[in-house]
This record gives structure tokens, C-alpha cells and sequence, in this order.
């Protein structure tokens, strides 16, 4: 509820009105730090603004309603905001000129007493009940236009998620049908299928293929970044757009990318590491602790399903670069430099192993441990995303420290589209698009 100041309270002037939750202001009351407000001086603005903004909306649609009407001209000098029909005629920006103004025109729109931004009314987020432009939280949707920067920062090359089989859903459940192949064996490649050798007249044997079925939950990823008014009124907002770009951007790429390698399955997608269909090569006999060596990588390699080479990568983590820089393969009386170029230390290194790039990550397990060099087909990692990120920006949350909150939400699950590893059609040792070298203490 609002309050008016009887003494200056956390750098708030004497008379200056405050919005605080009931119990605190009950106890400002008690104290003498405040008294109550008699009337509501912010409904009468919050009216003149909704209706003002309402006739502004009736305007524009009417106007952008005869512009698409049959031999009537589009006149592009004045463009409705976003979501008004024709998106040939919305202005993505909903009329601002970059984030930082919106922000600063959310901050304006949720002091007492102030007329909101006009624009701010086609992009206020509805809600049954109690509305959130005038309810604790003071919620406001972020245009378009900026949610497809975070969007090209979160999809652009370096991270894991630009690599796996994307797909963007209407809902929060996908369910996928998969082959139930766990064997190149006769009788189990495509879960049954079998062909037979027949003289003519003799009669066929039917077969039948089987299936399973891969289900993604969406998983929210949820931001939060408080941002002092300060930083909000710098140069007009447009630091606060960089800013906030940059580091939610970043943020969830990192988290996103990190359980696409490392995630549990419960309330994240499920990671390669705790895959069923992970295969793990074991160390050499006597091998030193916390090393790479080449019998490792060609064993790797080996184990890699040979439809999944032309298209794998080797995710290291930075610690593993000495040991390839110094990896070397046995050639009669001498010893041939494996990863290095002739130049040696002089010239760049091939940065591949089998012909495949290798990719320093965050993500990968120190030296020595698990996951500290995995040799993976990302486009057997399936994503399902809702589509964008969802911003939302608040005053009232942390508006007793004169900080503005600014919500970033993505969600999104994955897992491996392979239940399990593949037995061969000949020999024991199983394979996969996904293979790791075993820790080595």
C-alpha cells in the first residue's frame, strides 16, 4: 500500500510517497515513520492513462484497418505499434527507440502520480484478475524487436545449443517417437526388422519394426538482474541495454550449455555425461594419472558410430590442450608429433584429432576426470524450446532500495535421441554418437 513519509527514511525525502508491503507500512504507521494515504491518487492517473491509451488503439487499428482495405495506399509515415494486424505494418519496437527507453518509460509509468508512456499500453501483459500494470509487481512485456537480440546472442556460434537438433514448440510437452534399435543384430536393427533369403514359391517371414518415445518438459530458466536507477538514467539508457543484453544473453547460453553436457534430467535436460547412451573408454594399463594419450583418442575413435564421424567434435576441457600439444604416435625407432604442425610450437596447432575440430569448452571436466575430453555428434542431442526468451521488467520488487528488477525466462529441455548404446552387428564393444574417456587417477 501507499504511505506518505513523516521522516526521511532510507534517503526518501519527508512528504514523499511510497508503495510498501502492507505489514511494513502497518509498521511505519506504528512507529511514526509514516501515515496513510486517505485516497488513491494513483487510480484517477492509471484511468485517464488506460482510456487515454484505449482511444489511442481504436485510432490506430482503424486506421490500420482502411490501409489494408482494396485500393487504399499504405501510408508508412505512421506505423501502429506491435500486434495491430498487418505485420507488415507493426513496428517491432512498439514505438521505442531502443531498450534503454523502454526502460526508462517503465520506471516513469510506476511512480505515483505520473500519466504512463502511451505506447506502454499495447505491450502491458494482460492477466484475469488483477492486472499487472497496477498490481505489486508492475510487470511490462518487452517489445519484440529486443527479444530477438537476446535470441541471435543465445543461438550464435560457441555455444552447444547452435549445434543440437533444435525444435521450437506451441506448448511445454513434445513427445517424439524413436526407433527401439539397441542392436545391429539380426532380429533388432529397427527394433525387428528382419530381411530373409527366399528361393522362389517359399513363404516370407514377417517382421515388424518397434518403437519408443522421447518426451521433452519444457524447463524454465529463469534471470533476475536488479538495476539501480542510476545505471537506468545513464546516457539516456542505451548502457542499460548493453548491459542487460549482454548478460542475460550469456547467461543462459552458459547455463543451456552446461546441462546439454552435464545435466541430470530432474528440473533440467538431461546431459550427455548422465546418458544411457554414453560410452566410456577406459584408461591404459599403468597410465599416469591426469593424462591424455593417442591410444586414448584412437580408442575414442573407434567407438564413435561411423554415421556419426563426418559430423562429431571433440569437446575438451582447456587443461587437456598440453597433453595433445605433447601427444605423440610411435613409429618404428621415432616418435611422431600427433597434434602439433612441423613448425612445432612456432605455428598454429591442427586444433583436429582424426580430422575432426577440436572445441575448448567451459563445460568439460578438469583434467583427469570424466568429461574432460568427450567425442560427441550433437545433432543427436535433441532441444525443444518455447521459441524466446520471455523479459518482463518491475520497479516494485526492490523499490525500497531504488533498484529496478529486470526478469529473463527461457525455457527449454533436451536429452540424447539414443535410448542406449549399439551393440554391432559383429563384435562386443558398443558404440554411440557419444563417447568419453574414463577418469584416470
Amino acid at each position: 500500500m501507499f504511505v506518505q513519509l513523516c521522516k526521511e527514511f532510507l534517503g526518501k525525502p519527508v512528504g514523499e510517497r511510497i508503495d510498501v508491503a502492507d505489514a511494513d507500512a502497518a509498521e511505519l504507521i506504528r512507529q511514526g515513520w509514516a501515515q496513510p494515504i486517505d485516497h488513491d491518487v494513483l487510480t484517477p492517473a492509471i484511468t485517464r492513462a488506460v482510456q487515454g491509451s484505449l482511444d489511442d488503439v481504436v485510432d490506430l487499428a482503424m486506421q490500420n484497418w482502411l490501409r489494408r482495405q482494396p485500393g487504399r495506399s499504405r501510408d508508412s509515415a505512421h506505423l501502429p505499434f506491435a500486434g495491430l494486424g498487418n505485420s507488415a505494418l507493426d513496428d517491432p519496437r512498439a514505438g521505442f527507440r531502443h531498450f534503454g527507453e523502454f526502460a526508462l518509460a517503465v520506471r516513469d509509468a510506476c511512480q505515483p502520480g505520473k500519466r504512463p508512456d502511451d505506447r506502454l499500453a499495447l505491450i502491458t501483459k494482460t492477466a484475469s484478475g488483477m492486472g499487472e500494470v497496477t498490481g505489486s509487481d508492475g510487470g511490462f512485456l518487452v517489445p519484440a524487436e529486443f527479444v530477438q537480440k537476446i535470441l541471435e546472442r543465445l543461438y550464435a556460434k560457441g555455444n552447444l545449443l547452435a549445434m543440437t537438433d533444435s525444435y521450437t514448440v506451441g506448448s511445454n510437452v513434445i513427445a517424439f517417437p524413436r526407433s527401439a534399435e539397441t542392436s545391429r543384430a539380426n532380429g533388432s536393427r529397427w527394433g525387428g526388422v528382419r530381411a530373409y533369403w527366399r528361393d522362389e514359391g517359399e513363404q516370407g517371414t514377417a517382421t515388424k519394426a518397434t518403437f519408443g518415445r522421447l518426451q521433452l518438459n519444457l524447463r524454465k530458466l529463469f534471470v533476475m538482474i536488479n538495476a539501480s536507477d542510476e545505471l537506468l538514467s545513464d546516457t539516456q539508457g542505451i548502457a542499460l541495454e548493453q548491459y542487460l543484453f549482454r548478460v542475460a544473453s550469456e547467461e543462459i547460453s552458459f547455463v543451456v550449455s552446461d546441462a546439454i553436457i552435464n545435466g541430470n534430467g530432474t528440473g533440467q535436460p538431461l546431459g550427455i555425461l548422465n546418458s544411457d547412451c554414453l560410452v566410456t573408454v577406459a584408461k591404459e594399463s599403468g597410465q599416469t594419472a591426469a593424462t591424455v594419450n593417442s591410444t586414448n583418442v584412437m580408442k575414442m575413435w573407434s567407438r564413435m558410430w561411423a554415421a556419426c564421424r563426418q559430423n562429431a567434435v571433440w569437446l575438451i576441457h582447456q587443461d587437456v590442450e598440453p597433453q595433445l600439444q605433447a601427444m605423440t604416435i610411435s613409429s618404428g625407432a621415432s616418435n611422431l608429433v600427433a597434434y602439433l604442425p612441423p613448425g612445432g610450437l612456432s605455428a598454429n596447432p591442427y586444433a583436429t584429432l582424426m580430422g575432426r575440430p577440436v572445441v575448448p569448452v567451459e563445460w568439460c571436466a578438469t583434467l583427469g576426470t570424466v568429461g574432460d575430453i568427450i567425442l560427441a555428434d550433437l545433432r543427436h542431442y535433441v532441444t525443444a524450446t518455447r521459441g524466446g526468451v520471455e523479459p518482463a521488467m518491475s520497479i516494485h520488487l526492490r523499490f525500497d532500495y531504488d533498484e529496478s528488477v529486470f526478469r529473463f525466462i527461457f525455457r527449454i529441455d533436451g536429452a540424447p535421441w539414443w535410448s542406449s548404446a549399439l551393440t554391432p552387428y559383429k563384435g562386443s564393444n558398443t558404440q554411440s554418437c557419444f563417447v568419453a574417456l574414463a577418469t584416470r587417477a
